[in-house]
């Protein structure tokens, strides 16, 4: 409820080109309470991009005589927390159907706004308002979600925003494009900056012996090493259902999924 609600609010007072890349702040929240309250495993080249992100969102409030800390910017930046919040605590439903969770949050989060806006005093717009409204929570929020939770299920919290990363750099782009807002030197060493960040964490490579304990759970999969069992008659794949999982030991490229959620000395 609250991340929207800040961005359209921070949005009104920042240039788009701006407040997109301050999104990036999202990754980095994300990533902060993953690591440090969900005791996530965050390796040396997340840490590095992510204060190469922070960096570039610290030149994008440069001044020249100091940070420029403008009630917009802190509005993005309280998204973009309320937001981590939420893909951690998401992270939890992550096995859950993403499209069933996806409609929950939005109509929650969207009736609970449209209420309050309401009794504030708003008037409903023209109805052309209202449908690119809709339609841009459709493919902004709703298909988002649903792939968020997919990779929040392969890929773990910490990892997730960061590859989350692009959005704000498309963002960027289309307010060069759509509005006309001017090439500044500081977007662009910005924008230098957060790429610098997201190929960091794209080039992590996670690798080591580890434990996998017995597990019971339901969610979509496909016979590979990690899902070895039988079934009562053939089976297309992917497919779900409640099942084992054996202890095992080895050793492979891995993310922090649902199958490798393990502690790091």
């Amino acid at each position: 409820m609250l991340g929207p609600l800040f961005l359209m609010l921070g949005l009104s007072q920042t240039p788009a080109s701006s407040g997109s890349l301050l999104l990036n702040l999202e990754g980095l929240a994300t990533m902060a309470i993953a690591w440090l309250v969900f005791r996530e495993n965050v390796d040396r080249k997340l840490i590095l991009g992510a204060a190469a992100i922070l960096a570039g969102a610290i030149l994008l409030s440069w001044t020249g005589d100091g940070l420029r800390l403008d009630a917009g910017s802190l509005l993005i930046a309280a998204a973009c927390l309320s937001w981590g919040v939420d893909n951690n605590l998401t992270r939890k439903l992550s096995s859950a159907d993403p499209v069933q969770i996806a409609m929950i949050k939005g109509l929650v989060a969207g009736t609970t706004n449209l209420v309050l806006a309401l009794s504030l005093g708003a008037v409903m717009n023209a109805a052309p308002i209202v449908a690119a409204g809709a339609l841009g929570g459709f493919f902004g929020v709703g298909i988002s979600v649903v792939m968020f939770m997919l990779g929040l299920r392969h890929l773990g919290t910490a990892r997730t925003g960061a590859y989350f990363s692009p959005a704000p750099f498309i963002g960027a782009l289309l307010a060069l494009v759509l509005f006309r807002e001017p090439l500044t030197p500081q977007l662009v060493g910005a924008g230098l900056l957060m790429a610098f960040g997201l190929y960091l964490h794209l080039a992590e490579r996670h690798e080591h012996g580890h434990d996998h304990h017995a597990l019971e759970h339901d969610h979509a999969h496909v016979h590979d090493e990690h899902h070895q069992h039988c079934h009562d008659g053939p089976v297309s794949e992917p497919h779900s259902h409640w099942h084992r999982h054996e202890p095992l030991r080895h050793s492979h490229p891995h993310y922090p999924d649902l199958h490798h959620r393990h502690s790091h000395t």
